[in-house]
């Protein structure tokens, strides 16, 4: 059975995640689903120190080996398990740690420039896009950057007016024009949800023949 691959593309914080997780847990019912986030695919920068890893530029196209991910999409593809790459948003780094995913019926990606990159694009069967307020994502991204990554509420601000914002605005947001579907409230859209589904199941069932 062919996989069905469908991307996730979205502002920071607008619910990405989430949506992942309930497709992940619904997707289930119909075949084996694995969630692949493009944020662990950032550069690995040993050689950089930590304050110079902090004046990364996250959010451009260019932080992320594409590549590669490319290459383990098409692995999977091909029934072939990878050794994916993790990232530590502590450390501003590249883990030591890879995560062996085994090939599955259903891939999902995800994260803000999923929909930026032509030939990755070119992989998505469903390519979907989570649309949320800007202050809404902005209030979600501070509070989880000062729970989960022990940061600042300067240092969140000011990432999020130096290169979050501008990015969003040149990078992000155009995207959107390359989603089959463009989900308002993300997770918590019932009825956006139920139409994805079925169509991850239509394109399972033909996939069978």
């Amino acid at each position: 059975m062919k996989p069905v691959i469908i991307g996730i593309a979205g502002g920071t914080a607008s619910g990405k995640t989430t949506v992942a997780k309930k497709l992940y847990h619904e997707s289930l019912k119909y075949g084996t689903v694995v969630v692949i986030r493009i944020d662990d695919y950032y550069f690995a920068q040993h050689e950089l120190s930590m304050s110079e890893r902090k004046k990364v530029n996250y959010d451009h196209p260019n932080a992320y080996d594409v590549p590669l991910l490319i290459k383990h999409l098409q692995m999977l593809q091909e029934g072939i398990t990878i050794e994916k790459p993790t990232y530590d948003f502590k450390e501003y780094n590249r883990s030591v740690i890879v995560e062996e995913i085994s090939p599955a019926n259903v891939i999902i990606v995800e994260g803000i420039l999923t929909f930026s990159f032509p030939e990755l694009r070119n992989l998505f069967d469903i390519k979907i896009f989570v649309d949320t307020p800007d202050d809404v994502r902005f209030i979600r991204r501070l509070k989880r950057d000062m729970i989960e990554r022990g940061r600042s509420v300067d240092s969140v601000v000011t990432q999020y007016l130096a290169t979050v914002r501008p990015m969003h605005l040149m990078f992000v947001e155009p995207s959107k024009v390359y989603a089959d579907l463009i989900v308002p409230e993300g997770g918590e859209n019932k009825v956006a949800m139920d139409v994805l589904l079925t169509k991850i199941v239509d394109i399972l069932n033909k996939s069978k023949y």
